[in-house]
């Protein structure tokens, strides 16, 4: 049952974690190291912790909406980047990779070792589309390069926090 059927009160809430989940992804998305031709970001580490803090469902919702607010002009992508054409300049794999990497991230549950297997899946998975897309503007061989084993360090560091945060807001509560 969705939220909206579900109750009023359960939807609006619903809706209400969506978009801020939304607002942090696009905070996130600020915070950049200006790579050509893709930057580094922690979009990814917000995505992680959406999808395993607040389930697969909200964390895929903060992703369509973040999508939408930014592909309608808010400055919301990386380096302040707003507007339709950046869904289709050499970022939009991994933007549109965010979706499966919620999904599973929000599978995070149990104990260390499974909450880091899903989190690493869910990181990895948004590549696949992300140098997919890209290898159409640089050519396969340099977006594997340039958009992933580039990006392989800040990966384990952002999937290594994304379970240390997770485990600790988990104890917490």
């Amino acid at each position: 049952m969705t939220p909206a059927i579900a109750s009023p009160r359960l939807a609006l809430r619903f809706w209400a974690l969506a978009l801020l989940g939304s607002w942090v992804i696009a905070a996130s998305a600020q915070v950049a190291v200006p790579l050509w031709p893709v930057p580094m970001t922690l979009q990814t580490l917000a995505v992680l912790l959406l999808g395993a803090l607040g389930g697969a469902r909200v964390s895929v919702a903060s992703v369509v909406l973040y999508l939408a607010q930014g592909a309608l002009g808010a400055p919301f992508f990386a380096n302040g980047l707003g507007g339709a054409a950046v869904l289709a300049g050499p970022t939009a794999g991994y933007l549109l990779g965010f979706l499966p990497a919620a999904w599973i991230a929000g599978q995070a549950r149990g104990g260390w070792w499974r909450s880091g297997a899903v989190l690493v899946a869910a990181h990895l998975v948004l590549f696949v589309p992300g140098v997919a897309w890209l290898a159409q503007f640089v050519g396969l061989e340099r977006a594997a390069m340039a958009g992933f084993v580039l990006f392989i360090p800040g990966t384990l560091v952002k999937t290594g926090l994304a379970l240390v945060a997770l485990r600790g807001i988990r104890r917490q509560g």
